[in-house]
């Protein structure tokens, strides 16, 4: 008689599951811990894959459900991976912070959710491969988030611009003045040059000295004596006109 082969044990599949570190407050930050109805345990978020899911899409579905509040997926912390009665089972978490205010009741087989500081959340769970995990990735959290609110500080001073270089501004043109415009004389064009600062004085000394010499030129020939006053007023105004 053939002896009959051996058929070879199954290789057992492993369970895949995903759950998250979840946080929540800023200035002290509390750790969330659930509690499930039927074995009455104190746990960390987590729950196994559905079929064609991905790790990080089951680890913020299952936080969403059994906290009831909406979370923001961070960095990946590490995983968990032990023998259960029927499997091996592997739990990747991720750390996640929760909205202010839950959006959604409990999922059935979470009975409460409790927000508690580090110290008290680990002295809280119940599976002591949970209380070594959360000791060790929490204190990494809290860092990490303190980080994440800190105003991030200026690597290198920034760079300015180059100075851009003056353009020389050149003096508008001067408008003549009324002394600077030609005058006309009878039937000639006389030109009047600019007078400068400090030559008033030269040119009251020379009326005087011309009004003078006319009125002794007058008093020779026979005409009216002027006097030198008035002619002076005559000449501004006629300078002025």
């Amino acid at each position: 008689m053939k002896s009959k082969k051996k058929k070879k044990p199954a290789k057992q599949k492993t369970i895949l599951a995903a759950g998250g570190i979840v946080t929540r407050g800023q200035v002290r930050p509390l750790f969330a811990v659930v509690r499930l109805r039927r074995q009455k345990s104190w746990v960390l978020p987590k729950g196994k894959l559905n079929r064609d899911e991905t790790a990080l899409a089951a680890a913020r579905r299952e936080a969403i459900e059994e906290t009831g509040h909406d979370v923001a997926v961070r960095e990946f912390l590490g995983s968990i991976a032990y023998q259960t009665a029927v499997r091996p089972k592997i739990v990747r978490f991720w750390r996640m912070e929760a909205s202010g205010r839950p959006i959604a009741k409990l999922m059935k087989d979470v009975s409460a959710v409790r927000w508690m500081p580090l110290s008290r959340a680990i002295a809280k769970l119940t599976h002591e491969r949970e209380k070594e995990f959360l000791a060790r990735v929490g204190p990494q959290a809290l860092s990490s988030l303190r980080q994440s609110r800190a105003p991030a500080r200026p690597t290198s001073r920034a760079k300015q611009p180059p100075a851009r270089a003056k353009r020389s501004v050149r003096p508008a043109p001067r408008k003549a003045s009324k002394i600077d415009r030609p005058v006309r004389a009878g039937r000639r064009v006389v030109q009047f040059a600019p007078r400068k600062p400090g030559t008033a004085h030269k040119i009251g000394h020379r009326a005087n000295h011309g009004a003078n010499h006319g009125a002794s030129r007058g008093a020779s020939l026979g005409t009216s004596h002027v006097a030198p006053r008035q002619f002076m007023q005559a000449l501004w105004r006629w300078l002025g006109r």
